[in-house]
């Protein structure tokens, strides 16, 4: 037997296979998270408010008794054996499998699927990593080839089966559906020169050096948009580039008005073209004027788990929350989740920091949102000398 499918159905596909049963043969994962905590209830332990209730609505229909999503989130507001529960254990599965991602799907399905990809123990295994919508990408006709290939090889013994396919397969992105494909032997790609782009709050910029003065910039906590209600990075790239990997954005920050010992940060990545016009791409199964990538953090959930976090990946330990003292300058590795995106020469990488959802979308639509907020007043980031905020990006050696 063989399982297919997207979205809940691979969330469940994880845990059918980490029970090995003996019938099945193989798994198709497409777009599944693998943490309900950390990519679904609480990004960064920032609760979730739009997606979880709709969620919970859409599976509320039983003969029996559903789960109280509402009520078991406000009883388990960090990462304990309940939600310890609804983790796949992946390192027990085993079977071959064809892992799908996308860079698309951030707040719900990108990092989780990655992640599945990279812990699970299968020593037949594949990964395509796609910028497009994930349903429409599943329906593609290539996409069922490649799905016939492999079931018809691990399920009926017939024909070559993926034994050509490269390992992983990434689409490092230049436009709305227009994209490169790259290769790799394994997630992330460990030829990844991982490097470091430094905020600079006086001229708002990225730059490849430290600064040696300490410079600050605020932003309205509350607000959304240009300036002051976000502040802004940039870099303009002076050969092709290709970043492909995850991100991590190294920011220190203080609060010095806050009403609540703690604070919300939301950060986002944009490419730029040479005319500084935003370049869009698809988000969230159903949007067309996305980010490159998007990350956030509650400033009390900033303590890592330091067993499984990585130099280019900081994990959350989700344990307690660790106050934030009003005006004390706190340094939070935030997790911007992965991406694959293609710069020319020219084009510019553009980092927003603010207080709120970067993208918003008026409602009914449904997305991660993040409207149970901690923010009062001003946020300062500090840069240079003693602040080194920063910005480590994956970049993918060999762009042509």
């Amino acid at each position: 037997m063989g399982l297919s499918g997207v979205s809940y159905l691979t969330t469940s596909q994880w845990r059918v296979a980490e029970l090995s049963p003996p019938h099945l043969a193989a798994i198709n994962p497409w777009e599944g998270w693998t943490d309900t905590y950390r990519e679904v209830v609480r990004h960064g332990g920032i609760p979730e408010t739009s997606f979880w209730p709709y969620i919970w609505a859409r599976w509320g229909a039983s003969v029996t008794e559903v789960e109280d999503l509402a009520a078991e989130t406000a009883a388990h507001p960090f990462y304990d054996d309940f939600w310890r529960s609804k983790s796949a254990d992946l390192e027990k599965i085993t079977v071959p499998a064809f892992v799908v991602a996308s860079w698309s799907d951030h707040g719900l399905h990108s990092r989780g699927t990655l992640e599945g990809f990279r812990r699970i123990s299968s020593a037949h295994k594949w990964l395509d990593v796609h910028g497009r919508k994930k349903w429409a990408y599943y329906y593609d006709p290539e996409s069922v080839e490649r799905q016939r290939v492999f079931f018809d090889y691990f399920l009926h013994d017939r024909g070559p089966g993926p034994a050509n396919w490269p390992t992983v397969r990434m689409e490092a992105r230049e436009s709305y559906y227009r994209g490169r494909h790259r290769t790799a032997s394994q997630w992330p790609p460990a030829e990844t020169d991982y490097r470091r782009l430094y905020l600079r709050a006086s001229s708002g910029s990225l730059e490849p050096e430290p600064g040696e003065a300490e410079e600050q910039v605020s932003y309205d906590s509350l607000g959304s948009g240009l300036a002051p209600r976000r502040a802004q990075f940039e870099i303009s790239f002076g050969s092709p580039i290709e970043l492909i990997g995850h991100t991590v954005a190294t920011l220190y920050l203080s609060a010095p008005e806050a009403q609540s010992e703690d604070l919300d940060v939301f950060v986002a990545l944009f490419k730029l073209d040479a005319q500084g016009r935003p370049v869009p791409f698809p988000y969230y199964a159903q949007f067309e004027d996305g980010p490159v990538a998007v990350g956030w953090q509650r400033a009390s959930h900033r303590e890592p788990d330091r067993e499984r976090s990585t130099p280019y990946l900081p994990v959350l330990a989700h344990q307690r929350a660790l106050p934030v003292p009003r005006g004390e300058i706190v340094r939070l590795d935030i997790e911007v989740l992965p991406s694959g995106t293609r710069f020319e020469a020219g084009e510019r990488l553009l980092l927003v920091v603010q207080g709120t959802d970067v993208n918003r979308y008026p409602k009914p639509a449904v997305y991660a949102r993040h409207e149970d907020t901690v923010n009062n007043g001003p946020h300062v980031v500090h840069t240079g000398g003693r602040f080194a905020s920063c910005l480590v990006i994956p970049v993918l050696p060999g762009t042509g």
